[in-house]
């Protein structure tokens, strides 16, 4: 194996378990789900800045599937195999790997803080977009009625993810005023 495979296997690996503690430092913890984070979207948003799209979309798959882990009770709420399925799949593994695609922006909009900023509100914004879909289409006629679960699932979703997304936003961008993390080794802006 190269020492570069090693170096974003390891920087991966580190980054995905510490999003994992974050995770686990809840903020506002909603009662049917969702929580706004000690910036738990952080490291993943960090590493798939600095290793582009593919290997951030890597470390989003682990992290979701991670997520997933920590979550399952979550689908004990499904009434049926589908609703299931698309409890995993849009609420954890596509909402999770799409941090991933911060990595898009590197480069691309002349400054690592606004890149990183407006790259991290487009993906929460997306994570945010599989929250409602799983919301209006699993929840409406369980637990609201199935004319307002739109509605309903924009609000509720909405309640944590907007902090989250502010939050996290903050932190990206004093994060990448101080920090070059465009090079091989972050180090300080000076």
């Amino acid at each position: 194996m190269k020492k570069s495979n090693v170096l974003w296997l390891c920087e991966g690996a580190i980054m995905v378990a510490a999003a994992t503690v974050l995770s686990m430092v809840p903020i506002i913890s909603m009662p049917y789900g969702g929580t706004v984070t000690a910036v738990s979207m952080l490291p993943i948003i960090i590493f798939a800045y600095r290793y582009g799209v593919g290997k951030g979309l890597t470390a989003g798959l682990v992290y979701s599937i991670i997520q997933l882990l920590l979550g399952v009770s979550n689908l004990s709420y499904a009434t049926s195999f589908g609703a299931a399925v698309a409890i995993v799949m849009l609420d954890y593994i596509v909402a999770f790997t799409l941090l991933g695609l911060v990595g898009l922006s590197r480069e691309k909009l002349g400054g690592q803080a606004v890149e990183l900023t407006l790259s991290t509100v487009v993906v929460c914004l997306l994570r945010y977009i599989c929250h409602v879909i799983t919301g209006c289409t699993v929840w409406a006629g369980v637990s609201i009625p199935t004319s307002d679960g739109l509605i309903y699932s924009l609000g509720y979703n909405a309640a944590y993810m907007v902090p989250e997304t502010v939050v996290t936003a903050a932190a990206v961008w004093y994060l990448a005023r101080v920090l070059n993390l465009r090079s091989t080794m972050p180090a300080r802006i000076k």
